[in-house]
């Protein structure tokens, strides 16, 4: 019987699921501080290698203070995150769903909410196949009742890839532009289209929102790919990224300028930034973006960690608007999303952009950026708030996708890391 129900839930779960999600997305208002990192390093991207005994942690919180249930389910995809032609019997072990069972209320904290964590993959559902993977969180066992989704990465490594980082050639980029250069060896595949087979993509600080995607080889020599065409994969430096220390609410720290307390809430409202396109390059350490759950004030952060309503501003030059664009503050804390939950209002009375984001205690890094907003494909860059600068530390990741001959999916059979001051290689 318990197998004619595995059956079947997998059945219903494998049509349920076809439909395209975006991914990294919230989709319930009292979902907040959704974490989904590598064991102990809250720093660290959802990748986890195929058919082995490592976990991820993925922490979130429901703010309406109820216990719920909540399920989740892994989406295989291919290297453009559009679902894969396969049913869920092809590339999961185990059920297809599986219940969080691991909750706990939450304690000091003035805002009251329900802690949810996990480690994942659960033995009983575990991805068997290399690729891109989308992890949904839902309620009730019921796939249409979304609460978010994730991104996670499983790879089969099986192509080596050397790489560094350099200055363009091109006078007008070599201030401002890093380019990744980079040789990948298929000495363990049996490709013999590689054009055609094999796609590179490239992430810089794990985003996605700017990622130059299905790359093709500059040259073939015997087993290695050679990826070395100038324009190609050349990307705006940024700045080192803004930062916000709040592991404590009850001391005021160095970004801090006020702190309101109510009866049940918080406000924190941060010293305003101010633009650094015409500033000079300053190098400081910094998270590229991510954010660190942790408090000074009580014990474990995950659940006795409080929240609040943190005032963000920004001060463009002349406290003039951006003619023609959108500004949005960006960061791991809203997933790098340019929509309308991080898009910041325009204060014409002040002049400045303003926004306002329920957070949990913790250090946080950000960054702004622009959009045009007559083009809704534009890509999110950092020109105008902050400006290029080539000396900024940042992390590149080349992540090499496979699809053999009658292949049904795209295999993630590479990924390396290599960071922009030394090139040296980092974690996978």
């Amino acid at each position: 019987m318990s197998r004619i129900f595995s059956f079947l839930l997998a059945f219903m779960t494998y049509f349920a699921v076809q439909a395209q999600v975006d991914p990294d997305v919230v989709y319930m208002p009292s979902i907040k501080g959704v974490k989904l990192f590598q064991l102990n390093n809250q720093t660290s991207y959802a990748i986890t290698n195929v058919n082995s005994a490592e976990t991820l942690e993925l922490h979130f919180d429901d703010l309406d203070a109820r216990v719920k249930s909540y399920f989740y389910t892994f989406e295989l995809c291919n290297s453009d995150w559009r679902p894969a032609n396969l049913s869920t019997f092809d590339y999961l072990k185990g059920f297809s769903q599986v219940r969080m069972n691991q909750y706990r209320v939450s304690s000091i904290a003035f805002t009251r909410y329900i802690h949810y964590q996990a480690n994942i993959p659960d033995r009983n559902s575990i991805p068997t196949k290399s690729g891109n993977y989308l992890l949904k969180v839902f309620l009730d066992g019921d796939v249409n009742k979304l609460a978010f989704t994730r991104r996670i990465l499983v790879v089969d490594q099986k192509a080596d890839i050397a790489a560094q980082i350099l200055q363009p050639f091109n006078s007008q980029l070599f201030r401002t532009h890093q380019k990744v250069q980079f040789s990948v060896s298929k000495a363990q595949l049996n490709s013999l289209n590689p054009n055609q087979d094999i796609k590179v993509v490239i992430l810089q600080n794990n985003r996605w929102d700017n990622a130059v995607l299905n790359l093709r080889p500059t040259f073939i020599r015997q087993n290695m790919l050679e990826f070395n065409a100038e324009n190609d994969a050349v990307f705006p430096a940024g700045k080192e990224f803004r930062w916000a220390d709040m592991r404590s609410f009850r001391l005021k720290g160095e970004r801090i300028a006020k702190l309101v307390t109510n009866d049940r809430s918080l406000d924190i409202f941060l010293q305003p930034d101010p633009e650094r396109s015409q500033q000079r390059y300053v190098n400081f350490r910094d998270y590229n973006g991510y954010y660190i759950v942790e408090n000074t004030d009580t014990g474990n952060p995950w659940w006795q960690g409080d929240y609040a309503s943190v005032h963000f501003t920004f001060v463009p030059n002349d406290h003039t608007p951006y003619p023609d664009k959108n500004v949005y503050l960006v960061g791991e804390l809203n997933s790098f999303n340019t929509n309308d939950t991080s898009a910041m209002k325009y204060n014409a009375e002040l002049g400045y952009y303003e926004k306002t984001v329920m957070l949990k205690q913790g250090f946080y890094s950000y960054t702004y950026v622009t959009r045009d907003i007559r083009n809704k494909n534009s890509v999110a860059l950092a020109e105008q708030t902050d400006g290029n600068f080539n000396e900024t530390e940042n992390d590149y990741t080349i992540l090499v996708y496979y699809r053999p001959l009658a292949g049904r999916h795209d295999e993630l059979i590479g990924i390396t890391t290599v960071n922009s001051l030394n090139s040296r290689r980092i974690g996978f």
